[in-house]
């Protein structure tokens, strides 16, 4: 069994469910601290944090990642019980085994492997946090706050996240699009529905203005990015029966966008289009993240090189998907990768990973370490 696939099962057996971190970062703690890496353990509300590092020269290369999972869902409906990592046909199971145990493995065993006896032309960092399939503001946030407060710049940082699509590394993130939240409640007046003319249906004045943010043209997209897309996620009204006109309507909707526009644009935008409709509104934002990009670079060069050299696959650079903590990290100007296993299976039942790209994973992270800092 190799060390990638027993770090791996290690990791899976604690049921990290966010924000709880079940001693995961301990573990990674005592791993490289044992070949020369720093810890700092910070921790922020309830969520546990670890920064660690190698050397104090630049350039900085950081591996990026979290040790919390997401709620297994019925236990009742998986193969094999989701904190028991299982092997099976060539498979590991297990909630995180994808999303991201496996890919933290690779990236701690590729620094065993070669410190300390590998002498390094910069430094190596860990930036791992309980926080990312939560809420996520008492996680790599704060640690980016308080390294920016200390002037502790990354160059480069390779996030864990599952990238690839059929094969490992055949598609490499180089980006991700912002996501804008909106909640949104349009206002009228209750009354009994036989009496309309001494009542205000907000679901009939939402009609109009729904029509013309669906059908908005946000932006085309760029070279990099697909166009903006609205959609409404949720949408609610009335008091459950069926003779009374509803007061208000609560609307929640997202926005994931292209670095073509900003989120400032889609507000003035967005109100602009409601008010021309002549309604009655409440609207509160929250921006989760900006869109980033790191078009090219070092960094990108390292890891599509080590890629084909490990594997024989040439990478897709995309931006396609959700967010992730690379959103707070690109903002410092480092330039910000995710490389990590097939993406087919995270945040399902029976969660798994192919133990074959275990090691060609520990293998890639090994090869950008050295083509980067020697």
């Amino acid at each position: 069994m190799s060390d990638t696939l027993e770090l791996a099962k290690q990791l899976i057996a604690r049921a990290s469910v966010t924000p709880d971190d079940k001693g995961c970062q301990q573990l990674l703690a005592q791993r490289l601290e044992a070949v020369g890496f720093k810890a700092e353990h910070l921790r922020h509300g309830d969520v546990d944090n670890l920064w660690l590092r190698y050397g104090d020269q630049k350039p900085l290369l950081v591996f990026a990642g979290h040790t919390d999972v997401v709620p297994t869902g019925p236990v009742a409906k998986w193969q094999h019980e989701p904190f028991t990592p299982t092997i099976e046909n060539g498979q590991l199971y297990g909630r995180g085994a994808a999303d991201m145990k496996s890919s933290i493995a690779a990236m701690v065993c590729a620094c065993e492997s070669l410190l300390p006896k590998t002498r390094l032309n910069g430094s190596i960092g860990f930036l791992i946090t309980s926080d990312e399939e939560g809420p996520a503001i008492d996680g790599t946030v704060k640690v980016i706050e308080m390294l920016e407060q200390r002037n502790e710049k990354i160059d480069w940082c390779l996030v864990g996240e599952p990238s690839s699509t059929h094969h490992l590394g055949d598609v490499v993130k180089n980006g991700r699009r912002g996501s804008l939240s909106g909640k949104l409640v349009v206002h009228g007046t209750q009354g009994h529905i036989a009496y309309p003319h001494l009542a205000d249906n907000p679901v009939h004045r939402f009609a109009a203005p729904l029509n013309a943010l669906v059908n908005e043209i946000w932006d085309e997209g760029n070279e990099f990015f697909p166009p903006t897309t609205f959609q409404i996620s949720n949408i609610h009204a009335g008091t459950g029966a069926s003779n009374v006109i509803p007061g208000d309507l609560e609307v929640d909707f997202n926005l994931r966008f292209s670095t073509a526009l900003t989120a400032e644009d889609i507000k003035i935008r967005t109100h602009a289009l409601l008010d021309a409709h002549n309604i009655r509104y409440s609207l509160n934002w929250n921006l989760s993240g900006n869109p980033f990009l790191t078009p090219g670079g070092k960094l990108v060069e390292a890891a599509q090189l080590a890629i084909q050299e490990v594997n024989g696959i040439k990478a897709e650079l995309s931006t396609a998907g959700g967010t992730s903590d690379g959103r707070f990290i690109a903002p410092t100007g480092a330039q910000v990768l995710e490389l990590g296993p097939i993406n087919a299976s995270i945040h399902k039942i029976d969660e798994h990973v192919d133990i074959a790209q275990l090691d060609e994973l520990h293998d890639i992270y090994k090869l950008i370490i050295l083509k980067l800092l020697t």
